[in-house]
């Protein structure tokens, strides 16, 4: 099969979802109605409620949700064939994230841009909601370590990359000023995309010099400006440094991979995956367990993930201009994540399997397949660099889009400028989560630590804000520098997707309040179902295969204890949500809806 089928056939699939699904969610489920004024609007208070244009608002959305998950999930599933990643992706998609993604949105912004755990405890009371944030609390702070964990790798001794990224923070906030005090966002976007392309493109040019010098930075420096640059983005007002930089990030993004579906389409790379590889039933070198459940783990971001709950019920709705922009920046958002990750397995199922399985498998695990490389050896050549056994995604992905690149005649001798470039691209995705991820965490601590003090509550509070911020910083640049999370990353799959299926009994809840027609909340419970299923499936086989295993090289007893609280977190949610749902089903559907939006249930 080519490459350009399959990416016709999933840019036509994706258009059909978002005109039809996308506008019925919109119009009939959630019934978004523009006459009434909006949370940014109604506490505007020009740091976090700021009413803010759609495309700026869908900027900042997708590039906080858009982070290492679409790049790398795909990537290590490809060890199963094309053919899993590429049906989980489009349904998942559409049928899960999507819905997933302008649910949660749409809750947060009812509730006046409040947390998830503060929508839980006010839909389905306050077990429900303590449960809730403390498992979004937990995944927080896993999430944002061990994002900047692959951020530390990208820019270890690399100051061309290292550059390039950090420009973009003076960048963004001189846009930001711009944008506040002239109004005029076309010029901001044409002067500040100008201004990065521009330090990317000259980035080479400080290697060797004072400044190139003082830019090649060591592990450690890295993991504690991280968590700095992450509590100004946390504290700062939105407009300033977080919403532009976002936004002009995306540019970046979605360029890169337009380039790459051009060049798709330009070279027509033939996939070298089979459909299905001999690892569907488990043993695989890069995910042990077998394909269903692990398929919907490893790909989180791309088809449905947790993490985008914190997003779109932290700074999102605290943004939303209006209510009917929910449907292009949550639904749309979450589709064009959707082609970014099909995009990168494409990138990955490119090379041949011995070239990627190499690269991903330790060279002792890679002599047991009995395969061979074909061109590995000449990448790793023109690249100027070893490429053997460097696990995690990453490295494949970029090694796959300079492939497919360097087949364009004019590029084919600009293998090392391009595959520099796309480590650098995909350090940019993660960073910009990694902003809007600490941000969210602020809040969740506010939310849940008010709880217990009152006055941390308040957003209005600069104390509080800053000592919200500060703590979240603390929480996951602490795992960061020791790196002791690395040794807990493979939970954050199976907790990511109990985050969203958390976010989707939310939904289910909301829209049997609000719907005309009962039937609606299948919307919500059919991935629901399937998610939770998934999950516990999939955390039962590895703490009973690795965590608790003593004779597995992944035996944790810590890994192990922390996967079976958060299943029974996520299933006191849904026991609790049941009751809920049990009760309010005995009210008939239209006396219901009345007594909603009276505002007497």
């Amino acid at each position: 099969m080519n490459a350009v089928t399959i990416v016709i056939g999933s840019i036509c699939i994706l258009l059909i979802a978002y005109r039809l699904y996308g506008t019925f969610m919109a119009a009939k489920v959630l019934k978004l109605d523009d006459s009434k004024p909006t949370p940014a609007h109604e506490l505007e208070d020009g740091k976090d409620y700021v009413p803010t244009n759609k495309w700026v608002t869908f900027g900042h959305h997708f590039a906080a949700i858009a982070a290492a998950g679409p790049l790398v999930g795909p990537i290590l599933a490809a060890q199963f064939g094309y053919l899993p990643g590429l049906l989980w992706l489009l349904i998942g998609a559409v049928i899960g994230g999507a819905v997933h993604d302008m649910v949660v949105l749409f809750a947060s912004m009812r509730q006046g841009g409040k947390s998830l755990s503060e929508i839980a405890k006010k839909e389905l009371g306050p077990v429900a909601g303590f449960c809730a944030g403390l498992a979004m609390l937990f995944i927080i702070t896993i999430t944002m370590a061990g994002l900047s964990l692959v951020v530390l790798s990208a820019l270890e001794r690399n100051p061309w990359g290292t550059f390039a990224v950090g420009i973009t923070i003076p960048i963004a906030m001189g846009v930001g000023l711009y944008h506040k005090k002239t109004g005029n966002l076309k010029g901001a976007t044409i002067v500040g995309f100008g201004l990065i392309m521009a330090a990317i493109l000259w980035g080479p040019n400080i290697q060797g010099t004072a400044l190139g010098d003082f830019l090649t930075l060591e592990k450690s420096t890295i993991a504690l400006a991280l968590p700095i640059y992450a509590f100004f983005a946390a504290a700062l007002p939105v407009w300033l440094l977080l919403a532009p930089r976002d936004y002009l990030s995306t540019f970046m993004k979605i360029g890169v991979f337009a380039a790459l579906i051009i060049g798709v389409f330009y070279v027509n790379p033939e996939v070298q995956f089979p459909a299905f590889t001999e690892f569907i039933n488990g043993g695989g070198p890069i995910i042990a367990g077998p394909v269903w459940p692990f398929i919907s783990i490893t790909i989180a971001c791309g088809a449905i993930s947790g993490f985008h709950a914190f997003v779109g019920s932290g700074t999102t709705p605290k943004m939303i201009n209006r209510w009917s922009d929910i449907k292009g920046v949550a639904f749309g958002a979450m589709l064009v994540e959707c082609l970014v990750a099909i995009m990168a397995l494409i990138a990955a199922v490119s090379l041949m399997p011995g070239d990627y399985f190499a690269i991903n498998s330790t060279p002792e695990k890679f002599a047991t397949l009995g395969m061979e490389t074909v061109h590995l050896d000449k990448l790793s050549e023109e690249i100027g660099m070893d490429l053997e056994g460097r696990t995690g995604g990453a490295v494949t992905l970029a090694v796959g889009m300079t492939y497919i690149f360097t087949e364009i005649p004019i590029f084919e001798k600009m293998a090392s400028f391009f595959y520099q470039f796309v480590i650098l691209f995909e350090a940019v995705f993660i960073l910009t989560a990694i902003d809007s991820g600490t941000r969210v965490a602020r809040y969740l601590i506010q939310d849940f630590g008010g709880t217990f003090f009152k006055p941390l509550k308040r957003t209005d509070s600069l104390w509080a804000n800053i000592f919200a911020s500060a703590l979240a910083c603390f929480m996951w640049g602490y795992l960061l520098y020791s790196g002791d999370i690395s040794s807990v990353w493979a939970l954050f799959g199976v907790s990511n997707q109990l985050m969203a299926s958390i976010g989707l009994i939310i939904g289910v809840t909301i829209v049997l309040k609000i719907a005309e027609k009962r039937w609606y909340i299948l919307t919500c419970l059919i991935p629901l179902v399937y998610l939770y299923i998934t999950v516990n499936v999939a955390g039962y086989w590895m703490v009973t295969n690795v965590y608790w295993n003593t004779e597995s090289a992944g035996f944790n007893f810590l890994n192990g204890t922390l996967s079976v609280i958060m299943l029974i977190l996520g299933f006191v949610i849904l026991v609790t949500s049941i009751r809920k749902w049990m009760q309010l089903w005995k009210i008939p559907q239209a006396e219901l809806v009345e007594r909603v939006a009276k505002g007497t249930i």
